[in-house]
């Protein structure tokens, strides 16, 4: 077309047009021209791409993203569910501010803590006392500085809702020594862009607890499960309110975790050993039930087959600390930080599988293996 004709064609007609393009031809295009990429916001794109669209239809695939300390620092294994494929890519974070941060990566040694939800990665960088979240597909970011100078990050849930996201943080006082149990409860919420500070000596209850494993949201409150003796809190946002215990959990078991269901907030799950000694005989899947004529209650719905039990047991050697769970589109993955394979369970088929081992890893490759969700979400604003 002769450009003179295009470029005097109204907006609202150039917008209709490439709306009909595949986005990810798109996303090629728009570094040509100001203006095509201001395009990828206006309402024809957000109707036919949003994340709100069934997932049938979306433009891209979702990915369980393997971070290791021997990786190289912008160098990442993905394994695309939709394809049932590993993918080796290069991924570079980007902030607004491209004077800060600009070495970030997800695995750069300025950040301590990692964490994803929601097509989000949230990470913390201790030497600028700040957090960073942001959208890699996006390539958009925003640097969240600590409430204060002066505290030390215990602890980091990150955690995606229907409004936007939540992060909760547990803060201690540098000049604090490590036996005190006193930690200061902070929660950023991205509707308001703001900290809130919750006064109480949380230490005990969750501060001792809570360190190695992100809470869940359900029913508008974060929930955390505790080690010994076993129990699971609620934090209620709303208020700072620690409840406790919720629901009667299953006798003899050996450890917990929790599982939400991807920041629906509409159902959580609970995985755990049972055994006895501290050694698990099966492993076990429940369904948490909110209150009838019984109470909250803790309802069975899967057991890991015998086979796949001894295998999952003899790669923790009984050290369940080791273990993390977290949900996937549909599926609830356990893993654990010495092994490179991921156990999980189809909830929508109601079957256990074993995700292959990564081809590109070395066959001795030490511990301190870390996944992540990554659902790539164009409009998941940080």
């Amino acid at each position: 077309m002769d450009p003179r004709i295009w470029s005097k064609l109204p907006p609202e007609i150039l917008e209709y047009i490439l709306s009909f393009l595949p986005l990810k031809t798109f996303l090629n295009l728009r570094s040509t021209c100001k203006s095509f990429w201001s395009l990828i916001f206006t309402p024809p794109f957000i109707n036919k791409h949003s994340s709100s669209s069934s997932s049938s239809s979306s433009p891209f695939s979702n990915f369980l993203f393997l971070s290791h300390p021997q990786f190289h620092h912008s160098h990442f294994t993905l394994y695309d569910c939709n394809h049932a494929t590993w993918r080796n890519i290069s991924l570079s974070l980007t902030t607004n501010d491209s004077s800060s941060l600009h070495h970030s990566s997800p695995s750069s040694s300025w950040f301590t803590t990692l964490v994803s939800s929601g097509g989000l990665f949230c990470l913390s960088d201790p030497t600028s006392c700040s957090l960073l979240v942001c959208n890699l597909l996006a390539k958009t970011s925003r640097k969240i500085q600590y409430p204060s100078f002066n505290l030390h990050l215990e602890h980091l849930t990150f955690v995606t809702t229907p409004k936007g996201y939540t992060i909760f943080v547990l803060f201690s006082h540098s000049s604090s020594s490590p036996s005190s149990s006193s930690s200061n409860v902070f929660v950023y919420d991205s509707k308001v862009l703001s900290w809130t500070r919750f006064e109480g000596r949380f230490g005990v209850n969750l501060g001792d607890n809570i360190r190695q494993h992100q809470g869940v949201y359900f029913n508008g409150g974060l929930y955390f499960a505790t080690p010994e003796p076993f129990s699971v809190v609620k934090f209620d946002l709303g208020i700072g309110k620690l409840e406790r215990p919720i629901g009667v959990l299953p006798n003899q078991v050996t450890f917990l975790r929790l599982v939400g269901d991807g920041g629906e907030g509409k159902k959580m799950y609970l995985v755990g050993g049972v055994g006895s000694n501290g050694i698990s005989r099966s492993i076990k899947l429940w369904e948490f039930c909110e209150e009838n004529d019984y109470g909250n209650y803790w309802n069975e719905v899967e057991s890991l087959p015998d086979l796949m039990c001894r295998k999952f047991v003899s790669v923790c050697y009984h050290n369940y600390e080791h273990v993390y769970c977290f949900w996937h589109e549909g599926m609830i993955c356990i893993c654990c930080y010495t092994w490179p394979e991921i156990l999980y369970y189809l909830v929508s088929r109601k079957t256990w599988h074993w995700l292959p081992r990564c081809p590109s890893l070395p066959l001795k490759c030490s511990c301190g293996f870390k996944w992540f969700s990554f659902v790539p979400n164009l409009y998941a604003a940080v």
